[in-house]
């Protein structure tokens, strides 16, 4: 157990600039506290104590602003920065040293039973406020923006920005923890850009034949 708290701990430490102590994470950092306290309610579920599960999870939901089932499966090192307003479903999986921003929903379409939620490789990046919905599966080492809507599987070494979610970046050089989930290229601006360079073009052509005349 110490050790698994002292790896949590470090997690936060090496993904937030903004931290100061390990005493501050344990004491301060809601993202923290809510995956120690999911780790109790999944035990329960495990053993087939739904109810105190539930309860577990609501207490640590109303103490946190994260809503975690207690049947969802997450990995180690798990970092929740932030964390209000993020939904993970009871059939998630998430792997290990994956990050999650604020107002992410690990979510079901609402027409699956079974397997109604996402599966989350190793070294994933969520933006702040992207959804991922359905029993579909994220490779490893993927990246999605912020705001981004994703319906369907992603490979390993990805980048998925937009709505829907749509990818722009495979197999990129991938660094050890990567946080700027804000800065992530936008394929349909870079086209509106040179559309419009074009256009801007086209009318100074035209306005110097008018001259020329």
């Amino acid at each position: 157990m110490f050790n698994y708290l002292k790896e949590e701990i470090d997690a936060v430490l090496a993904r937030d600039p903004a931290v100061r102590s390990r005493l501050e994470v344990v004491l301060c950092y809601p993202g923290f506290k809510a995956i120690v306290r999911h780790r109790r309610a999944h035990r329960a579920y495990e053993r087939g104590h739904y109810l105190l599960a539930r309860l577990l999870s609501q207490r640590a939901r109303r103490k946190t602003g994260i809503e975690i089932h207690p049947g969802a499966q997450i990995g180690q090192r798990l970092f929740i920065d932030h964390g209000s307003g993020v939904v993970i479903g009871e059939t998630a999986i998430i792997g290990d040293d994956v990050t999650l921003y604020q107002g992410v929903t690990l979510g079901g379409t609402g027409k699956d039973t079974g397997k109604r939620h996402p599966t989350i490789g190793n070294h994933v990046t969520i933006g702040a406020g992207a959804k991922v919905l359905g029993p579909i599966t994220i490779g490893d080492h993927v990246k999605i923006g912020a705001g981004a809507i994703v319906l369907k599987d992603v490979p390993d070494h990805c980048t998925v920005v937009g709505n829907p979610g749509r990818i722009v970046r495979r197999h990129g050089q991938i660094p050890d923890i990567d946080l700027e989930h804000g800065n992530l290229p936008d394929p349909v601006l870079d086209r509106i850009t040179a559309l419009q360079a074009e256009i801007d073009a086209l009318q100074q052509g035209a306005v110097k034949d008018g001259t020329d005349k």
